[in-house]
């Protein structure tokens, strides 16, 4: 297990480095960099003390992954749409829409991705009840995805607008805000239900 952490470690640490060539807006950049840093940390961490579970571990490195992606085209410009049509899964009449949706998918990744991790700290503090464990990191999920929001309202108040705009990749929607709250509600709800259905059949297992 600690071979696959510390892979996806170096392959985190290549893919920060490769972002950084050439990339479209260098200072949005790096403010977006501050990012991969933070979900960094415990990823490095854990490889001295190896506690997060390896699904917790991974979906924290895939989530960071979509986030290098996202901080080098900074959101609102990875050409999802060009590479879709260049490799023929779809054709160039399929986006209908002139949005770029992939801020969308980082925010439904967060709630999918991220709960596992959030979990494993649930149960550090109520060990004796793995449903209430559960509600707790669905819950922190939701927290987290608010706190992330107010945070990039703030940066409207004190960055230029248009480097607010490039930073936030609200794209003129009103309503980002809460429809990047919603996708991540749903994905921990999925991720949830898993570890629901997970948890119930194995309960009735140890009661058989």
């Amino acid at each position: 297990m600690y071979k696959i952490k510390l892979a996806f470690v170096l392959l985190i640490v290549v893919a920060t480095a490769v972002s950084c060539i050439d990339p479209l807006y260098p200072n949005e950049q790096m403010l977006q960099h501050l990012g991969t840093l933070l979900l960094f940390v415990p990823l490095a961490r854990d490889l001295f003390r190896n506690k997060l579970p390896l699904p917790a571990f991974i979906g924290i490195a895939c989530f960071t992954f979509l986030h290098i992606l996202g901080a080098h085209y900074i959101y609102s410009y990875v050409p999802y749409k060009e590479w879709a049509v260049t490799l023929d899964i779809v054709d160039a009449d399929f986006f209908q829409s002139p949005r770029n949706h992939f801020d969308r998918l980082v925010h439904f990744s967060f709630g999918l991705l991220i709960l596992p991790s959030m979990l494993h700290l649930a149960k550090q503090w109520i060990k004796d009840n793995t449903w209430t464990a559960l509600f707790m990191a669905w819950l922190m999920i939701q927290t987290g995805s608010l706190i992330y929001e107010l945070f990039e309202w703030s940066l409207t108040i004190v960055m230029a607008s248009e480097s607010a705009d490039y930073y936030n990749g609200q794209q003129g929607d009103m309503w980002d805000a809460q429809k990047d709250m919603a996708l991540a509600l749903v994905g921990s709800t999925i991720t949830s239900g898993i570890y629901a259905i997970s948890f119930y059949f194995s309960r009735q297992k140890n009661l058989n």
